[in-house]
């Protein structure tokens, strides 16, 4: 999703954000017209130029958050306008990430294992920085920007109430890998072991040495109250989501070898201090 300083372009394949962010345009423009205010002195007033204005206000921008902010107080709207940016941020980003938090908010149990890279429920904000900063096609500066916003955005679902029980496998090589440098990589470890005390969340490290156990590529399976699920897997099923039980019942058998070759929380986390002090 390309962006410009005024915000991001509107995926015009997602038609819930266009919507959303055609009427909250079509709002900034009605207001700014009953005060009497042209687009350029408009502009001038939030700091944006003429042109962007336009492009907010008709729908083919999606305004940042400063922007939102700046304009309320322009045009006197008493908040009206700063808040929508609660449905405008969600526009930002990607509808396969918000349909992923969707999904996450709604679930009361998650699986999740990681052969690659730490899952992003458990990445801080600099290390996923990082790690997206390593993409080819490179990502511009505020793709990269919008892609870590939206990855942080999905870890409300630690913050649940009651919370959702949260298992993750990771390879130990992804514990190793310096994405970003030492320092980044010693503040994401202090991370894993914070998340970890939490009593709903278990982090379980899988040995180099464990060669011939079940996993592949990354799996995650969601659990929902009305006894409902969907998983995926990288090397199974062609890579899609699936909700047949049979499919689930497959993923949920190899979470759980996958979950029984590896160390215990507690040896995972005795693993994550040793890794740390030799960091």
């Amino acid at each position: 999703m390309a962006v410009d300083e005024s915000g991001w372009e509107v995926d015009p394949d997602d038609e819930w954000g266009v919507a959303v962010i055609a009427t909250v345009g079509r709002q900034l423009k009605l207001r700014r017209e009953a005060v009497g205010m042209r687009a350029a002195e408009f502009g001038t007033a939030v700091g944006y130029g003429e042109d962007l204005v336009y492009k907010v206000e008709g729908g083919k921008r999606i305004p940042r958050r400063e922007y939102l902010e700046k304009a309320d107080q322009v045009l006197g709207a008493g908040g009206l306008i700063a808040a929508t940016w609660e449905d405008v941020k969600k526009v930002r980003y990607p509808k396969q990430v918000r349909d992923l938090a969707k999904m996450e908010s709604r679930a009361v149990e998650s699986l999740s294992y990681g052969s690659y890279s730490l899952h992003g429920l458990l990445q801080t904000e600099e290390y996923a920085r990082a790690l997206l900063g390593r993409r080819r096609p490179a990502l511009t500066e505020d793709e990269t920007e919008s892609a870590v916003a939206a990855r942080m955005g999905r870890k409300a679902m630690f913050e649940r109430v009651p919370a959702p029980e949260l298992s993750f496998v990771q390879e130990e090589a992804t514990l190793m890998r310096p994405v970003g440098g030492r320092m980044v990589l010693r503040r994401q470890l202090e991370h894993l072991l914070e998340v970890g005390r939490s009593r709903h969340v278990e982090i379980q490290v899988m040995p180099t040495a464990r060669g011939d156990h079940p996993g592949g590529g990354r799996m995650q399976v969601l659990k929902f109250e009305d006894g409902t699920a969907v998983g995926r897997a990288d090397d199974m099923f062609g890579g899609r989501p699936v909700t047949d039980p049979r499919q689930l019942r497959i993923l949920e058998l190899r979470y759980g070898s996958i979950r029984a070759e590896a160390l215990s929380a507690r040896e995972s986390v005795a693993f994550v201090e040793q890794l740390l002090g030799e960091t």
